[in-house]
């Protein structure tokens, strides 16, 4: 199988996860979500997400679609579109799945994965991340990453916008 096949069969509708979820807990296998608008690819995405993939065998990405991460982070957000994000994060050798989501929240979606760890920024306590509830009550576990100091989309995006001044 070609690579960008292999890439390309990591991008899920929820139906297709939904049969994935079912042979990896057949498996046994441990499973990992995390969300996030992952704009613009950088360092600090990269410790996150080989950090979170660490603490199971499979790691599953909640993709913020473009409205959803417009409507969060702004007008002139995202910065590339969510067919490239998809790609780049499916590009990941540690990462099994990206589904896109619209809403501003993965309550639903993570309503139907129960993982079994779910992770966020170290920024989020337990009591504020979004489906924690949910894990918890099914046995599995929250977990936060500290981040990387320094790297963020913003501070890239403010960085190239002062270059242009």
């Amino acid at each position: 199988m070609d690579n960008l096949t292999i890439i390309g069969n990591k991008l899920l509708s929820p139906e297709k996860l939904l049969s994935h979820l079912k042979i990896w807990r057949f498996k046994d296998q441990k499973i990992v979500f995390t969300n996030g608008c992952f704009d613009l690819l950088h360092l600090g995405h990269i410790d996150y997400l080989a950090k979170a993939a660490d603490l199971g065998h499979k790691l599953i990405i909640g993709l913020n679609s473009d409205a959803s991460t417009s409507s969060i982070k702004g007008p002139n957000r995202p910065i590339t579109n969510q067919t490239s994000r998809a790609h780049l994060l499916a590009a990941l050798f540690f990462v099994d799945a990206i589904v896109l989501f619209d809403e501003t929240t993965p309550y639903e979606l993570i309503k139907l994965i129960k993982p079994d760890v779910l992770v966020k920024g170290a920024d989020y306590t337990i009591d504020k991340i979004v489906g924690a509830d949910i894990v918890l009550s099914n046995g599995g576990e929250v977990k936060t990453i500290e981040y990387i100091d320094g790297y963020s989309t913003s501070a890239i995006e403010q960085k190239i916008r002062n270059s242009g001044s």
